[in-house]
């Protein structure tokens, strides 16, 4: 026992000693991966070339092939509405004359009236309404037309007289050139005169049809304006449809109250203009101010080119005495209506910028003419209003698909 104890004792000794001989093991190192070389600038860049590209003429050249693209679907969107004008302008006026409706519909409708049978008499006095305000304005102007030609042979003779005795001091050659130079444009552009009366002429069966899908489609919007929106409302995607019910129902209220404010606006100016008009007994005042009427309906260029031709009836007929006046009436009407009626009436809800107001009016003017000059600030202020309602931030969590509806039409 002693024997096979101490056996163990001296084999435990000599692994003790043999561990302690030997060197320890080395330690294992483990390098780290080496990294690849990131760009240092921006977290967008996915090379190496990208990093060695300043951020400036990234960034520049980000927002300029974006700027392409909308820059091309907008080419594109303006190219098809231009294709199809002949539905696009009426229904534009269409909407117009909707929102201008409105409120006598709703009238009509709190005393029980038929939906159809609501709009149908508005429809029906409100065209009652334009038809004879043309007849009397035709008539108006049909009878006042001889005199007004003599008092123009007269002024024009004035002209002449002042001309040549006036600090011009043109003499008899040189008048006669003059005419003889005019005479001569009107014959070198009377092909293309000629031409426009012809294209003016062919275009009366398109002015016919647009009249019709104009009265169609003001009768529908105004009796299914709101089924006509909820059906459009369907077609977005279900989590973004009560965020496009509220945008449409604002813009809405926008184009109710421009229209509103500007026939408001456009009659204050006419009856302002035109009452001086007849004070001071100038040809046409009821034509004038219709005339002025309807110009209200383009602002600033409008009002401007209304007012433009009451001063040169009131200078042909009365005298630039007169025409003096009429100028200082003019300058007053606009600048109350600028400064106090705009603001006033139209509120914050449809302001826009002046600017904004100048260059929509250009482009409209540009694309669809007088037509395009009428819709193109009622349409900045929806568009203004939808986008902003679009991009709000509503503090509104976002509803269950199931939860998402469309405001009901009311009865």
């Amino acid at each position: 026992m002693a024997v096979g104890r101490l056996s163990r004792i001296r084999r435990n000794l000599r692994r003790a000693y043999e561990s302690s001989t030997q060197e320890p093991p080395e330690p294992v190192v483990v390098e780290p991966p080496v990294e690849e070389p990131s760009p240092e600038s921006h977290s967008s860049t996915m090379s190496r070339d990208d990093a060695e590209v300043p951020h400036v003429l990234r960034l520049a050249a980000a927002w300029s092939w974006r700027l392409i693209v909308v820059g091309v679907i907008g080419y594109v969107l303006l190219r098809f509405f231009g294709t199809i004008r002949i539905v696009v302008i009426p229904l534009s006026i269409a909407l117009l004359l909707s929102a201008l409706l409105t409120p006598a519909v709703g009238w009509l409708l709190r005393f029980r009236f038929p939906r159809s049978l609501a709009t149908g008499l508005v429809l029906v006095a409100g065209l009652g309404a334009v038809v004879g305000t043309l007849t009397m304005v035709v008539t108006q102007f049909v009878d006042g037309l001889p005199e007004l030609s003599q008092n123009a042979t007269v002024g024009i003779r004035q002209i002449q007289t002042w001309l040549r005795e006036g600090p011009l001091h043109l003499d008899d050659e040189q008048f006669n050139t003059a005419l003889i130079t005019g005479q001569q444009w009107l014959d070198q552009n009377t092909q293309a005169l000629t031409t426009g009366a012809v294209s003016t002429a062919a275009t009366v069966f398109e002015l016919f049809t647009g009249a019709l899908l104009v009265l169609f489609s003001t009768f529908f919007f105004l009796r299914d304006g709101r089924n006509i929106w909820r059906f459009t409302v369907r077609l977005f995607p279900v989590n973004a449809r009560w965020r496009m019910a509220d945008a449409g129902e604002a813009s809405w209220q926008t184009l109710v109250a421009y229209v509103r404010a500007t026939v408001l606006v456009a009659f204050i100016d006419a009856v302002g203009i035109g009452l001086f008009l007849v004070i001071f007994h100038v040809p046409f005042p009821f034509p004038l101010a219709a005339l002025v009427f309807l110009g209200a309906f383009i602002p600033i260029v409008g009002a401007t080119v209304s007012g433009a031709v009451a001063i040169l009836v009131a200078l042909v007929d009365s005298g630039w005495v007169t025409a003096l006046i009429i100028l200082g009436v003019v300058i007053a009407v606009q600048q109350v209506e600028g400064h106090i009626l705009q603001p006033l009436i139209m509120g914050r809800a449809v302001a826009i910028h002046p600017l904004a107001v100048i260059i929509g009016i250009a482009g409209g003017v540009v694309l669809a003419g007088i037509t395009g000059a009428l819709v193109a600030v009622p349409l900045i202020a929806v568009l203004n209003t939808a986008v902003r309602r679009l991009t709000a931030d509503h503090h509104r969590p976002e509803p269950p698909p199931e939860a998402v509806v469309v405001r009901s039409e009311t009865p």
